[in-house]
């Protein structure tokens, strides 16, 4: 086996492969790919821990005995929105605000398009029950909640088998004592059913966005954390030594006991490993501008680091349900390797966004499939080899690819099968671009100074094609690529994120009133961090405000710094975030703070890497053939190396492939790929250009 314990393992559940990395006490890596099994995502986890003891030869026993720490990506409470498969949900609301559900916001997401429909409310009206009582906009009691409203309601409930209630309540951002009153009473006369409290979810301003997040906190709840129960438990009788930790939408890990409550943390699992693979990507310390492109089988996810830092935010849609809960910033296009290509009734060519997932697959799986995708397009054009694919998990067929292609876009199209695999290629790395800008340049960031981090199984065919095409000079292709989510697991830090409401103005406020609310929060997260096994030692804390010129609806977060609250500074660092955001400032404008925030973080040590020893020798290609280049270039003879074969210090000219276990490279003709020190492959984009 070769590996020294204790090791650590990052397990990532994406629509088509479920992905491992582990990682030994040394600084040895290893990955692990096997099919997802979407209608039991647990079974996609056991099955490449199976397949991993397999290769290891030891007993899954004897895998997870010697795990000092399990990170898990899960899809499991974005899919149960998605599919529309969660509990039957109650909810009770302030008398008079029952359809405030309903209204939403009162303006559509894209104003543009009157036509389109809502999305399905999760609570229909019948079981959206009203509580009298009433907090004011000072935080004090108006009306004394009435506890026989709760009884009529919970009868109600129980009679339409209602599974789990939410509950939001006017105001209660500022006092949840009435909420938390309907919360006792109900799980009394529910005997421990779900109710989700909109102000221990997450207690902001805005009734809508706070009551929205509470319904779909408990519309996934019971779904989400019996998996996660269940799964662990399996795990644990497995020989796991500790409870396994989630990836949460902001980026940090945290253990499955403390996820149990907000569930609707979990709504970006997965792709939000992101900040910690771009972590790995960056030097100890480096203040680094990189954009992530993490294609994998069904959809792309994008996100930016600018300075080191992947922003965070509270505004976050998902299937067109709004939700208040901390989140990295991520842009998802429905484009990958399993992308279907298609042509529509007016004779023109899509790709996407619907995917061919894990079955059947793109048609050259050869499990049914017979619906042309990105994956049987790369394999026309020679870019990818016939035969097993991301570690002999699935065997490409050649004859099948093209027979599809042929069939569904060639004859339709009146080219040939090679000019349509083309169109495909060249219409996915236009959507591929526009979803790159799209976070980027809305962001008042210049992708063109940026270095494209081209990651997922399928990213290193398209990282050189997509950096030309932003006028980046620099694209970074992870050795690891197939498996970059599962491997920022494992650099990801615990952490906890706790909000409290606070009004001021930023130079009248009494700085004796903010730090006792900044270390409210501290406690809290203190406290939850120790829970977690943390010392006061590994255990960092950020101070934050949320920020706004008088008269504006949203707020700008602003980082403190650590030595204290200084007016001054807590401007500059508005009006610079402002100045970005939206080009303008108002020099000497009132800023009002609106709320305080706190971000504890548990700092897990991890052994980088083992380095490997630089190259000493010119590398061969292990053969050469055919690949299709561009529109201009056509067909060239391609080298094709072996990714081990390439070390540290390795210089080559391109047009050339790489392949490595879980993915495979693709360097143009104009570019020049090195291996970096971090042992990835760093291509520098049209330096031949001459």
């Amino acid at each position: 086996m070769g590996l020294v314990a204790p090791w650590r393992i990052g397990v990532d559940v994406g629509g088509t492969f479920t992905d491992m990395v582990l990682r030994d006490a040394a600084g040895a890596v290893r990955i692990f790919k096997s099919p997802s099994v979407p209608a039991d995502p647990s079974e996609g986890v056991l099955g490449v821990l199976r397949l991993a003891a397999k290769q290891l030869d030891i007993t899954l026993t004897a895998l997870l005995r010697d795990c000092a720490l399990f990170v898990h990506g899960s899809t499991v409470a974005t899919n149960t929105i998605l599919e529309k498969k969660g509990a039957k949900v109650g909810m009770l609301t302030t008398e008079g605000f029952r359809d405030s559900l309903e209204i939403r916001r009162g303006i559509r997401d894209n104003q543009w398009d009157h036509r389109a429909p809502f999305p399905q409310v999760l609570v229909p009206r019948y079981l959206r029950l009203p509580v009298r009582g009433r907090i004011a906009a000072d935080g004090t009691e108006l009306a004394p909640m009435k506890p026989e409203d709760v009884d009529a309601a919970a009868k109600v409930f129980a009679e339409e088998g209602v599974e789990s209630v939410a509950v939001c309540l006017f105001n209660s951002f500022l006092d949840g004592a009435h909420e938390r009153a309907v919360g006792s009473q109900l799980a009394k006369a529910w005997n421990g059913k779900w109710v989700s409290l909109s102000s221990e979810v997450m207690p902001t301003m805005g009734e809508y966005e706070r009551g929205s997040t509470a319904v779909v906190n408990a519309y996934v709840a019971p779904k989400v954390t019996s998996y996660l129960r269940a799964l662990d438990e399996q795990l644990r009788q497995f020989g796991l030594p500790r409870s396994l930790l989630l990836l949460q939408s902001n980026g940090g890990a945290v253990s499955v006991d403390q996820v149990a409550a907000r569930p609707v943390m979990l709504v970006l699992s997965g792709p939000a490993a992101g900040v910690g693979a771009l972590k790995g990507c960056a030097a100890p310390g480096e203040k680094a501008n990189l954009i992530s492109m993490e294609i994998g089988g069904t959809s792309c996810d994008v996100m930016v680091m600018a300075g080191g830092d992947v922003p965070v935010t509270d505004e976050l849609t998902i299937d067109g349900y709004h939700l208040t809960t901390p989140s990295v910033e991520i842009h998802t296009v429905g484009a990958g390797g399993g992308t279907i290509a298609w042509v529509d009734d007016a004779g023109l060519l899509h790709a996407g966004p619907q995917g061919a997932g894990a079955r059947p697959g793109p048609a050259a799986y050869g499990l049914g499939g017979e619906n042309p995708t990105v994956t049987d397009a790369q394999l026309v054009l020679g870019r990818l080899r016939p035969g097993p694919l991301a570690g002999g998990a699935v065997t490409l067929d050649a004859a099948l690819a093209r027979k599809a292609i042929e069939t569904k876009l060639a004859k339709p199209l009146g080219l040939s099968v090679e000019e349509a695999a083309a169109g495909v290629i060249r219409l996915l790395e236009q959507n591929l671009l526009h979803a790159v800008e799209r976070l980027s340049i809305e962001r008042g960031h210049n992708p063109a100074t940026f270095t494209l981090v081209a990651a997922g199984g399928a990213g290193p065919m398209h990282g050189t094609a997509v950096a030309r095409a932003l006028g980046s000079r620099r694209a970074l292709l992870p050795r690891a690529a197939g498996a970059f989510c599962a491997m920022g697991m494992l650099q990801s830090d615990v952490r906890q994120d706790y909000l409290q409401v606070f009004l001021a103005d930023l130079d009248k406020v009494e700085t004796a009133a903010l730090e006792a609310g900044f270390a409210q929060l501290e406690a809290r997260a203190r406290e939850a961090l120790a829970r977690d096994g943390f010392g006061d030692g590994e255990i960092m804390i950020e101070r934050q405000l949320d920020l706004r010129y008088d008269g504006q609806q949203w707020p700008v977060r602003a980082p403190l710094s650590a030595a204290g609250f200084d007016a001054t500074a807590a401007r500059q660092a508005f009006e610079t975030e402002h100045q970005r955001l939206f080009g303008h400032i108002q020099p000497g404008g009132r800023i009002d703070i609106t709320a305080l925030r706190v971000v504890g973080r548990g700092r897990l040590d991890w052994t980088p890497p083992a380095a490997r020893s630089p190259q000493t020798d010119t590398p061969q290609p292990r053969e050469t053939r055919k690949v299709w280049i561009d529109p201009a270039t056509g067909w060239l003879d391609v080298p094709i190396y072996d990714g081990a074969d390439l070390r540290p210090g390795c210089r080559l000219d391109g047009p050339l492939l790489v392949e490595e276990r879980t993915t495979t490279a693709f360097v143009g003709p104009r570019d020049v790929l090195e291996v970096d020190e971090r042992d990835d492959f760093l291509v520098h984009v049209g330096v031949n250009a001459a």
